[in-house]
């Protein structure tokens, strides 16, 4: 299915490719993007049919960042832009935690740059695989505009030093640095990305998606907390847990060496 620049692809395995298409602004995260990708997540984590997500894109770029002809022409106000700037950023921070608070696992499939708040989606996303050619930077201090928002995400997916030199420099660095600080989960040759972030989405969509979405938000949500915190919360949700049907249903399927059969409850 189609919706212009965002492409939707949903599989028999509950593979959900969604695929941004509008690679003449290097796909380019415009209010247009921005409300299509947010549409999208929104829909697919509560739709029973999708069980994984894969987030492409068509043409050189992944993503290049905001659009900042856009962004330029939304200085015309009387207030030089501040309302227009709020609320671009507001529906840019509620896509990217819309990608994190999904229940379905999120999977960016990276060919070409992932720049700004390109690279931002790529670190809001659960995993994160990348041809051996693509770059990422956070370029924003070539212009003045220090790349605080993709600093979130940035931030939380890679070591202080790392994400600080990314930041103050605005250096592009290459796929395989990008793995080695644990931005991506691995750099492939391109000829064989889709087919290696196809049979990790067909691996965690054989999965309980109960159990996936229990433990993505649990994840997201412990690690904010202090250890003794962490643990409490993570034992409740472990007790939770093996209390519902799939939990049961794995366990004795173990037991009984067969393959389980899932309710997704």
């Amino acid at each position: 299915m189609t919706d212009g620049i965002l492409l939707r692809n949903l599989d028999a395995d509950g593979i959900l490719r969604l695929t941004m298409n509008d690679p003449a602004r290097r796909n380019a995260l415009s209010e247009a993007m921005m409300t299509a990708l947010g549409t999208a997540f929104a829909e697919a984590g509560q739709d029973r049919e999708v069980r994984v997500i894969v987030l492409a894109a068509n043409g050189p770029a992944f993503c290049a960042g905001h659009d900042l002809k856009e962004m330029t022409a939304g200085r015309s106000g009387a207030d030089r832009g501040r309302g227009y700037f709020t609320r671009v950023m507001t529906q840019c921070s509620g896509v990217m935690q819309g990608i994190v608070n999904c229940p379905k696992p999120v999977i960016a499939e990276v060919t070409g740059i992932a720049t700004a708040a390109g690279c931002q989606i790529v670190a809001s996303c659960d995993l994160a695989i990348a041809a051996e050619t693509s770059k990422f930077s956070t370029p924003g201090v070539h212009i003045g505009l220090f790349c605080s928002t993709p600093m979130v995400a940035l931030s939380r997916n890679v070591a202080n030093k790392h994400a600080l030199e990314m930041l103050l420099t605005g250096d592009m660095i290459p796929a395989s640095r990008a793995a080695e600080i644990g931005l991506v989960n691995r750099a492939v040759p391109a000829e064989a990305l889709c087919e290696t972030t196809t049979e990790i989405a067909r691996t965690i969509a054989s999965k309980s998606s109960m159990t996936l979405a229990t433990g993505k938000r649990a994840f997201y949500a412990q690690r904010e907390m202090p250890l003794f915190e962490a643990y409490d919360y993570a034992s409740q949700v472990m007790v939770d847990n093996m209390l519902a049907r799939d939990a049961e249903e794995g366990i004795a399927a173990f037991i009984e060496k067969r393959a389980p059969e899932w309710q997704d409850a």
